[in-house]
């Protein structure tokens, strides 16, 4: 299907900002199922484009002088598979480098045994048996916005008994790693009816699946493998490695945050 997206980014000060350093994950990273046909950064001053460690397109905003809002850009069209995405392949970084913990993802006693409780049968059926994790996952832990936020490690997201899909993801990664099967991060848009105030955050896991061996991806918060209507815009081991706006700043006072994300499906050409 053909998406078109507009995220909008904005912050404002209630004092001169002096300095501020943005790093930007906001390029749509291609997949077998994906396939980038127009991307646009409109950005208040110059960025250096790099890779990131885990291959992700960076780009990093350097802004001086005082000003007292700072307004990022991402627009364009991506064209995706309808249905389940097909497998990815193994890139340069093996597999293993996903299954150790984080300062988000590491386990405690109450995530180890709920990840036991479904050893057996991930070890049967490994996609199905993940599928059975996600849905007793968001019965002990339901989506309920406010508790939260993205320095909430997977343990204490998991003892609230609710969170976010950043949280579903955290925690669901920490559990396949548990488990044995590597697992990472991933950030990016869903399309859907309605405008989100903050992009989308699933997870991918390396296994044998009903389509092949590889990385196959698993939306946690809405009980489903990703397909057609998930762009990917950066992996990594956690949130930390995949957000897609973090940044630091001298000067400002207090700061508002305000965000906007539609994503919206055409009809093909």
């Amino acid at each position: 299907m053909l998406l078109h997206i507009a995220h909008d980014t904005t912050y404002r000060y209630d004092a001169p900002l002096r300095l501020s350093t943005q790093y930007l994950r906001l390029s749509p990273r291609p997949t077998p199922g994906l396939q980038v046909l127009r991307w646009v950064l409109e950005l208040p001053g110059p960025a250096v484009q790099a890779l990131d460690a885990w291959g992700n397109t960076l780009h990093v905003l350097t802004l001086e002088g005082d000003r007292r809002e700072i307004h990022l850009r991402a627009f364009g069209e991506v064209q995706t598979l309808d249905g389940p995405q097909p497998p990815e392949p193994e890139d340069a970084l093996p597999a293993p480098v996903f299954l150790r913990a984080t300062p988000l993802t590491t386990p405690d006693a109450a995530i180890q045994a709920f990840a036991q409780q479904h050893a057996a049968s991930v070890r049967a059926a490994p996609e199905a048996g993940l599928m059975q994790l996600i849905e007793a996952l968001l019965q002990r832990m339901p989506y309920i916005p406010g508790s939260t936020d993205a320095a909430t490690p997977a343990g204490q997201a998991f003892a609230t008994g609710h969170g976010v899909c950043q949280d579903h993801a955290q925690v669901f990664i920490t559990c396949c790693r548990l488990l044995g099967l590597p697992a990472r991060y991933v950030s990016g848009y869903l399309a859907t009816d309605a405008e989100h105030v903050a992009s989308h955050a699933w997870a991918e896991v390396r296994l044998q699946s009903s389509q092949g061996a590889g990385w196959v991806g698993f939306d946690i918060s809405n009980r489903c493998r990703v397909d057609g209507h998930h762009v990917r815009l950066a992996f990594g081991a956690d949130y930390a490695d995949a957000c897609p706006v973090r940044g630091m700043r001298s000067g400002g006072g207090l700061e508002q945050l305000a965000t906007s994300v539609q994503v919206t499906a055409a009809p093909d050409q």
